[in-house]
């Protein structure tokens, strides 16, 4: 590539990057308090538009006081570079901004051998943040030439309580005790629930955003990147995939629904799309490997502004919205889940596991108010706890609560906008008996 050109979208970028919005205080931003002093390379993943790059201008200003660089490779004037390149952009870096020891990289894992760069770098004693919005891309590399050199942080969009911060409305210790406070932060979560937490979409409300993203996992990241062919049955499966959160799916019959002759080509297509962010899938919990692997999975978005774009039936569907949104936190909160079913074949939306170890049995649905939905959440939750021995077990509504003890077992039902503002799990309250938030 043209040391001239590198030079010029190298200061373009900084002074861009330099300039940017901080926005809100992200969530996770503490943790990395613990990270800096540390040599490994910080690697942070998720969906495109999630706020990485944010997150990287906020790491900056928080943790750091001498010049750092920072460069984003998804340029399009990059088109043309290799890892030949590599030391022209360290060459140039310090040419124009000074010895530093500090790298923020954007989407490096486009370019093709950037882990023997980064690997170098931090051999230098250089520290090093890298962000991609492709885990298999990371992964394969991390795993081979930097295996044990990296500490890896999953990003996902606004959290509730990032989402009331972004919308200007602070939290209390009494905001949802007082009716008044509590109704704004009721109408904010309708809002979310509805919209997500892409930040870009819920700043502008522009479709475009959430259209131009769609385009760009289907076409770039997974259409060019892996040469489909068959790129209208990937549009369609994941517009199907993505329809239908919370539902179960099978290889066999994504197959037959697309009129594939094989089950490799969905099974591939879920594959890249769970490596994109944009899907997650769960599987049903067994003692067997191999059967979990057989079972249908569970699907969801991590997104459920994504979620509306795509499916354009939120009012017919709000249980599955309340669902899938329950899952975003769960994995937010790095929690092992699984779905489970019982030995007569009621269904936990729900199994959260430590090792060896089940914690938390959760199950979700818009209202128990109708005797039949009541019965059933509440009859497949008593039989899951029976089998699995815990004894909490918890019922996430859009606005009921209520305490329920059937036996020995303990039954929290409670809306969900007021778990997604706690913080431990259900089990860690009852065992240590916390007060619940009311």
């Amino acid at each position: 590539m043209d040391k001239n050109s590198l030079k010029e979208i190298i200061i373009e970028q900084q002074r861009i990057f330099l300039q940017m919005d901080l926005g809100i205080k992200r969530d996770c931003l503490n943790q990395f308090s613990k990270y800096i002093k540390n040599p490994y390379i910080v690697v942070i993943s998720g969906l495109r538009r999630c706020g990485k790059s944010t997150l990287l201008l906020q790491i900056m200003n928080n943790f750091f006081k001498e010049p750092i660089f920072y460069f984003n490779f998804e340029d399009e004037r990059l088109m043309y570079f290799t890892s030949e390149d590599f030391n022209n952009l360290l060459e140039l870096s310090i040419e124009l901004f000074g010895q530093t020891k500090t790298y923020f990289f954007d989407e490096i894992q486009n370019i093709i051998g950037w882990e023997m760069f980064v690997r170098r770098l931090q051999d230098s004693g250089n520290k090093i943040f890298i962000t991609g919005s492709n885990a298999s891309l990371l992964s394969k590399e991390l795993g081979t030439r930097l295996t044990g050199r990296y500490i890896p942080v999953e990003l996902y969009p606004f959290s509730f309580k990032e989402y009331l911060y972004f919308k200007g409305l602070s939290l209390k210790k009494d905001s949802l005790s007082v009716t008044s406070e509590r109704a704004k932060i009721k109408r904010r979560f309708n809002e979310y629930l509805k919209n997500g937490g892409l930040p870009e979409y819920i700043k502008y409300k522009q479709r475009n955003t959430l259209s131009t993203l769609y385009n760009d996992i289907i076409y770039r990241d997974i259409a060019a990147r892996y040469d489909i062919k068959e790129v209208k049955s990937l549009k369609d499966l994941t517009i199907y995939l993505l329809s239908n959160a919370g539902t179960l799916v099978s290889y066999n019959r994504l197959k037959n629904m697309l009129g594939l002759g094989s089950v490799n080509t969905p099974k591939k297509f879920l594959e890249y799309l769970e490596n994109t962010y944009l899907i997650a899938t769960v599987p049903r919990y067994s003692h067997s490997i191999r059967q979990q692997i057989r079972n249908p999975k569970k699907v969801f978005g991590v997104d459920n502004g994504i979620l509306n774009f795509a499916s354009f039936r939120f009012s017919e569907n709000k249980g599955k919205f309340l669902e899938n949104l329950v899952f975003i936190e769960l994995k937010r909160r790095k929690q092992e889940v699984y779905y489970y079913k019982t030995k007569k074949g009621k269904e936990v939306d729900f199994l959260l596991r430590e090792g060896i170890r089940h914690k938390e049995l959760v199950q979700v649905t818009q209202s128990l108010g109708r005797k039949e939905v009541r019965d059933r959440e509440l009859n497949a939750l008593a039989e899951a706890m029976d089998e699995l021995k815990i004894k909490p077990g918890l019922i996430l509504t859009e606005d009921e609560e209520e305490d329920l003890s059937i036996g020995n077992k303990k039954i929290k039902i409670m809306p969900v906008y007021k778990w997604l503002l706690r913080g431990p799990m259900l089990s860690q309250e009852l065992g240590q008996q916390k007060t619940l938030l009311r």
